[in-house]
C-alpha cells in the first residue's frame, strides 16, 4: 500500500526501513534537504510503537502500543517536534497498587510515609530508612536488587519493586543491571510528577498526525518486509536507514539478542472514569499484568463520549519476535560487540533507533539521535558533492 499518493521511483538517494521517530526524522530531514527518499513499514500504519488512533465512536485517542509520554530538556529536540504538533500540559503521574492499598509513584515522601504509617520531613528520610536496618550499604552494587536495596532499603524494595520488576522482564531482579534501576525516580519530597524534564505533555490529536506532517510527501510502502527482498531495497538506495532489530539485520550469525515485549487487552465500559488516572501499576506478583492504562486522562482537553471510558491491561512476556525493551544482560552485550563490529564494514547502511542500537531510548532520545546521524550524514554528503564539483 502507498501513502500520500507517492509512487516509487527506481531509485533513491535514501530508502528508510522503518517509520518509527528516527526512521520518520531522518527521512523528513533528508527530505528538506532536498534528497530523494521512500520509507517501507512492515506494519499496516507508519509511527511504530508510537502509534494512536481514535478508539470507535469515544474520541478518546488511544496509543495501540502502551502510554507513550514526551518528555525532555532538550531545546532542540523541542524545538523541532514543535514543528509538528502542539502539546497539551499533560503531567505524569503514576499510581501503583499494592496489597489492595493505592500509592503514589515514583516512591516519594507521600509513598514512605504511608506505607510506614509516619510523618516524616524531608530531612529525617535518609536516617529513617538506615536506622530501620533494611538499607544495605554497597559501594558498586551489582545488580537491579543491590542497587535498590542500596537506595531505598529492602522494605521499599520488596513492595514495590521486586515483583513488578519479575513481571515486567521474566528474570530475577538480580540478574538485571543496576543501570536500570537508574532510570527510576527517587525522592525524599512530596513532589509526585514522574518527569522532572522542562518539557513534557501529549501531542494534541495523538501521536500519528505527528508522522503523518513529518512524512508529508515522501513515498511511504506500508505491510513491506524488507527481509523478503533485501538486495533488491538496497540497489535501489544510495544509502539505507535501518532500524530494525540489529540480530536480525546479520541474519542472527552472533546469536539472537534477549528482548522483553508486552501483550495489551483492550476493554471498553460503561463508565465515565474507571480508575481516575491514566496508568496503574500492580506491583504484587500474584497480579498477572503489570499495569493498567486507561488514556482518557491522557487528554483532559477533549472532550469524550458520555459514561465512556477504555482500559488497556499490559502483560509482559520475552518475545523476541516484538522487541520491545532490550534485556541488555552480560550475554547481549558481549553478542551486541560482534555486531557493532559487523556495522562498521556496511557502509552504505546507517543504524539508528531502539531496535538497531539495542538501546532502552525515550522518545526524546531517538529523536536526538535521528538529527545528529542525520544531519551529520547530510553535511557530509554536502561536502562529498562539493568534492565531486570542483
Amino acid at each position: 500500500m502507498l501513502l500520500n499518493g507517492g509512487l516509487s521511483v527506481k531509485r533513491h538517494d535514501y530508502i528508510v526501513v522503518g517509520s518509527g521517530f528516527f526512521g520518520a526524522v531522518f527521512a523528513q530531514q533528508a527530505k528538506e534537504a532536498g534528497c530523494s527518499v521512500l520509507v517501507i513499514e512492515q506494519r499496516e500504519h507508519i509511527g511504530g510503537n508510537c502509534y494512536s488512533y481514535d478508539y470507535e465512536d469515544t474520541n478518546i485517542n488511544i496509543h495501540k502500543y502502551g502510554t507513550h509520554i514526551f518528555h525532555t530538556n532538550n531545546d532542540d529536540v523541542w524545538r523541532y517536534i514543535n514543528r509538528f504538533t502542539e502539546f497539551n500540559r499533560y503531567q505524569h503521574r503514576v499510581l501503583t497498587t499494592h496489597q489492595g492499598t493505592v500509592y503514589a509513584m515514583p516512591v516519594n515522601l507521600g509513598t514512605i510515609n504511608q506505607f510506614f504509617g509516619v510523618k516524616l520531613r524531608p530531612d529525617e528520610v535518609e536516617t529513617f530508612i538506615t536506622e530501620k536496618g533494611s538499607r544495605e550499604h554497597l559501594d558498586s552494587p551489582a545488580n537491579f536488587e543491590e542497587k535498590a536495596i542500596s537506595m531505598i532499603g529492602r522494605e521499599l524494595y520488596e513492595a514495590f519493586f521486586k515483583g513488578y520488576t519479575m513481571k515486567q522482564w521474566g528474570c530475577s531482579p538480580t540478574e538485571l543491571p543496576a543501570s536500570i534501576f537508574n532510570r527510576l525516580p527517587i525522592r525524599s519530597s512530596y513532589h509526585d510528577s514522574y518527569f522532572n524534564d522542562r518539557y513534557q505533555g501529549i501531542p494534541i490529536g495523538g501521536f500519528t498526525p505527528i508522522f503523518k506532517r513529518m512524512l508529508e510527501g515522501i513515498p511511504v510502502e506500508t505491510g513491506v518486509d524488507f527481509f523478503r527482498d533485501r538486495e533488491h531495497w538496497l540497489g535501489r538506495c544510495g544509502k539505507l536507514v535501518y532500524t530494525g532489530p540489529v540480530d536480525r539485520y546479520f541474519d542472527y550469525e552472533h546469536g539472537r539478542l534477549n528482548w522483553r515485549s508486552v501483550r495489551f487487552e483492550f476493554d471498553r465500559h460503561d463508565l465515565e472514569d474507571y480508575q481516575g488516572t491514566s496508568v496503574m501499576n500492580y506491583a504484587d506478583p500474584d497480579v498477572p499484568f503489570t499495569r493498567i492504562h486507561e488514556p482518557k486522562h491522557l487528554h483532559l482537553e477533549k472532550s469524550h463520549t458520555p459514561n465512556t471510558t477504555v482500559t488497556i491491561r499490559e502483560y509482559s512476556l520475552r518475545d523476541n519476535d516484538r522487541p520491545y525493551y532490550p534485556v541488555n544482560g552480560d550475554a547481549d552485550k558481549a553478542m551486541l560487540a560482534k555486531y557493532r563490529e559487523m556495522e562498521s564494514a556496511e557502509e552504505k547502511v546507517i543504524f539508528g533507533g531502539r531496535l538497531a542500537e539495542y538501546k532502552y531510548y525515550d522518545m526524546h532520545q531517538v529523536i536526538g539521535s535521528a538529527l545528529q546521524k542525520a544531519r551529520k550524514e547530510l553535511s557530509d554528503r554536502e561536502k562529498r558533492s562539493a568534492s565531486i564539483s570542483t
